[in-house]
């Protein structure tokens, strides 16, 4: 059985002592991590700051970083200075990074190996724009990605990451794809990991769902066969909202 895992983006929002009260907030109101991993994405400058504050059932993610080790890489952030602060997870190829920072299919695929790589759990966004589903491609698009992104990579690796579906026409328009829409799709993610490693890795993986997720449709989405979480966005940056959320796992 698969543990839910709820992850919260902060994208950029929240000043330190906002991002601090946040955490004092949840920190013992969140449910138990036997349970339901509960994690919260922040921006880098504060991330020191929350992971020596979180509470035994919350841990802290990166919004991204980079594939080398260091260099000349100007406002970019190493996955070395991420596991030495503690960091424990971090969102590779969300569909705004893609869009807004031109990353790659390649830099992606490098990104995740850099995160195993420093023992950083991954959280892979994949996602398809809303021509590609008007078009009926959404299957073979999200395919495609994810054979880039996981080339290279080995069956113990892939069961200890998490896949994010998002579709891009969901992220913060209020738009949501219906249950069964986002567990259809889902289950074809989990099928296309079957083909590329296996029924073990298929059933092991975790595949959350993302866009516009919120405490009027999570219990609906975590009702579903194939969806093992959720990444939130704008929703997680309230405290009870994220609460209510992470105790929804609990349920699945």
């Amino acid at each position: 059985m698969r543990k839910p895992i709820i992850a919260g983006n902060w994208k950029m929002n929240k000043t330190r002592d906002e991002a601090l009260q946040f955490i004092y907030s949840v920190n013992m109101k969140l449910p138990n991590k036997a349970l339901v991993d509960s994690v919260i994405c922040a921006q880098a400058p504060v991330l020191r700051d929350l992971v020596k504050r979180q509470g035994d059932n919350l841990r802290i993610g990166a919004q991204t970083m980079h594939y080398l080790d260091q260099g000349a890489y100007t406002g970019e952030i190493s996955a070395a200075l991420l596991e030495n602060i503690g960091v424990e997870y971090v969102i590779i190829g969300h569909s705004e990074r893609r869009a807004y920072y031109n990353e790659t299919d390649d830099a992606i695929n490098k990104k995740l190996h850099q995160a195993f790589r420093y023992n950083i759990t991954p959280i892979l966004c994949v996602g398809e724009s809303l021509a590609t589903r008007e078009a009926g491609t959404t299957n073979k698009f999200v395919k495609e990605q994810l054979v880039a992104a996981l080339k290279g990579l080995g069956s113990e690796q892939v069961k200890s990451m998490v896949i994010a579906y998002e579709p891009i026409w969901a992220i913060g328009t209020g738009k949501t794809a219906t249950a069964e829409m986002a567990n259809e799709t889902i289950s074809h993610i989990r099928q296309v990991v079957k083909e590329l490693y296996g029924d073990e890795s298929a059933s092991v993986v975790r595949i959350q769902y993302g866009g516009s997720v919120k405490p009027a449709n999570i219990e609906e989405l975590l009702a579903q066969s194939d969806i093992d979480g959720a990444l939130i966005g704008g929703a997680s940056l309230n405290e009870e909202d994220f609460l209510f959320m992470a105790n929804a796992a609990v349920k699945k």
